[in-house]
């Protein structure tokens, strides 16, 4: 079954796993209310994606790993599914606030809870009614160009990845390399250098991408700073071999603000009974493990921060 055929309820069901803290919440506006909550009670609070990777501090956590599946913290849940989680530390909160700071806090990840909800629905019914009125309006040969690409980058967008993914699982291709790249530290510079240079980097990971490709390679922007690239027939050690390209070429780009990287996480299909959107999760999965290894290595927060000193 295609996306668009895809029925809304289980579209709600499935489409929640693509969304990320930050594209749920406006995340100045999230740190904001966080911080006034921690100066009224004492509070230090850590918020993050859920992997685990940090997406807002207050406080100082530094130190603290995040062990999202045997110490979750309070979990925040958009449609029946775990977008984040709410570390709290009490230890500077006077003991008669340390019940009320609870309270609010419960209070708190209700509001989230609820507003991630809103935030989801209104974004998914928008796009369902706008892909029903494609699919009754037009027939796919009639497609402008903008319904298959992305505006940013020129790669295929998500609906359109997704209805190639289809036809390769009809056509019964196999093997087929699903490649996640996800650009390391993109948050850090939309913080500090804003939506012209963060949309830039995208763009940059974009061509850097495109250019290390062949002509077969399936590319498409499922995400903000994620990137999608299947490879129908794909031999040995080529999806590899292409990462590595793609995250050399990163690495040895020069820019006074820009320090490009990418974090990459390959799996294969091999079986036609398999299907490829788990497949794209699970190299989501194998993605985080790569990222964490490239932000743990040497001179990598060095590289990253040069820009602050221009």
């Amino acid at each position: 079954m295609g996306y668009r055929e895809v029925s809304f309820e289980k579209r709600i069901k499935e489409n929640i796993k693509n969304y990320a803290i930050k594209n749920l919440y406006a995340m100045d506006m999230l740190a904001e209310y966080l911080q006034v909550l921690a100066d009224a009670y004492g509070i230090e609070l850590l918020l993050t994606d859920r992997h685990g990777e940090k997406a807002l501090e207050i406080g100082d956590f530094a130190g603290f790993e995040p062990d999202v599946e045997k110490k979750p913290g309070e979990k925040i849940r958009v449609a029946d599914r775990t977008v984040g989680h709410m570390y709290v530390r009490y230890d500077n909160v006077p003991e008669e606030k340390k019940e009320d700071a609870k309270k609010m806090l419960g209070k708190s990840i209700q509001l989230l809870t609820a507003l991630g909800n809103e935030v989801y629905m209104h974004r998914e019914s928008a796009s369902y009614i706008d892909e029903l009125e494609v699919k009754l309006g037009k027939e796919n040969s009639q497609r402008k160009c903008g319904e298959t690409e992305d505006i940013l980058t020129g790669v295929y967008n998500k609906n359109y990845i997704e209805d190639r993914m289809q036809q390769l699982e009809q056509a019964e291709v196999i093997p087929v390399a699903v490649i996640n790249i996800n650009i390391n530290d993109w948050k850090f510079v939309y913080d500090n250098f804003g939506v012209e240079k963060s949309d830039s980097l995208i763009q940059l990971i974009a061509s850097i991408v495109k250019k290390e490709a062949k002509d077969e390679y399936i590319i498409g922007r499922i995400d903000g700073d994620v990137f999608l690239v299947l490879i129908p027939q794909a031999e040995d050690g080529e999806a590899e071999d292409y990462c590595r390209r793609v995250q050399a070429a990163c690495q040895v780009y020069e820019d006074d603000v820009l320090a490009p990287s990418v974090a990459a996480g390959i799996v294969y299909k091999t079986n036609v009974e398999e299907h490829l959107a788990e497949k794209v999760s699970d190299a989501e999965y194998e993605m985080f493990d790569n990222k964490l290894e490239i932000k743990n290595s040497p001179g990598y927060q060095e590289r990253l921060q040069r820009g602050l000193t221009k």
